[in-house]
């Protein structure tokens, strides 16, 4: 373990994936310590699978927790977790938690970061950062899916920043806040309108810069959004976790079948 803070446990995950040049993908570093457990699965072709396994609860408060995936040109890495992440207070009252993660992909690289839900529990306080680095030809398919408090719950506080920067450039930088303490209006209709789970999806595709995803709703709840550069956004609000990962995956098929569509067209 990397060791313990005054009132909290701090711990990093460490993961970089490489080509290995028979079509595959090595991970020569595979490393975690306290609660971040990075354990490999079986892949699929050329993508190297790996799951974060959590050893203990939390975070609590006063933890800080990290995680780094670095993905090389020509390798292909998918990372999920073996169950969702759940917020709880700590100790001290008020010591908030953090959460940093760190992407970087090379020219070539995919990287699908799809872990499972982050619950805020009631009287925990959590800020999580979210930061992606990608080459101009890097792919990257990420979702963040938060649910406000456990069932018949309050939530707790969340604070969520999410950046991703393409080529160096800046495609997408915005933060999220909700909970007790958060800024009035994020429960109402210009913010979450009572919803108790939200999330998003980045997708970034080199052929996203010379055919943009168009701009649409689905349903009443989520939208697709074309970003700067090769990148598009789709977020969500639904009253539970289920219905919010239904609408993310109908999300991605939606992009999926444009895809295969204009493939047909070009053929």
């Amino acid at each position: 373990m990397d060791g313990v803070t005054v009132t909290g446990v701090a711990a990093t995950a460490r993961i970089a994936a490489r080509a290995d040049g028979r079509g595959g993908t090595a991970l020569p570093v595979l490393e975690g310590d306290g609660p971040l457990a990075p354990r490999r699965t079986r892949g699929s072709g050329g993508e190297a699978r790996v799951v974060l396994v959590g050893a203990m609860s939390g975070p609590l408060g006063g933890d800080r927790f990290a995680v780094a995936a670095e993905v090389g040109t020509g390798a292909r890495l998918r990372v999920g977790s073996a169950a969702a992440t759940l917020a709880l207070p700590g100790q001290t009252k008020g010591e908030a938690a953090r959460y940093d993660v760190r992407l970087t992909v090379a020219d070539g690289g995919e990287l699908r970061w799809l872990p499972e839900q982050l619950i805020s529990a009631r009287g925990s306080e959590l800020y999580v950062t979210t930061r992606a680095d990608l080459a101009a030809g890097a792919r990257l398919l990420l979702r963040e899916e938060q649910v406000l408090g456990r069932v018949g719950e309050e939530p707790g506080r969340l604070t969520s920043r999410l950046t991703v920067r393409v080529a160096g450039r800046t495609v997408l930088d915005q933060e999220l806040s909700c909970g007790p303490g958060a800024p009035g209006g994020w429960d109402g209709p210009a913010g979450l309108g009572g919803h108790r789970a939200v999330g998003q999806l980045v997708v970034v595709r080199p052929e996203f810069a010379e055919r943009p995803v168009a701009a649409r709703t689905l349903g009443d709840t989520a939208a697709v959004l074309p970003l700067a550069g090769p990148a598009a956004l789709v977020t969500a609000v639904a009253p539970d976790a289920l219905r919010l990962r239904r609408l993310l995956d109908e999300a991605l098929g939606e992009l999926g079948q444009r895809d295969a569509s204009q493939a047909s067209s070009a053929a």
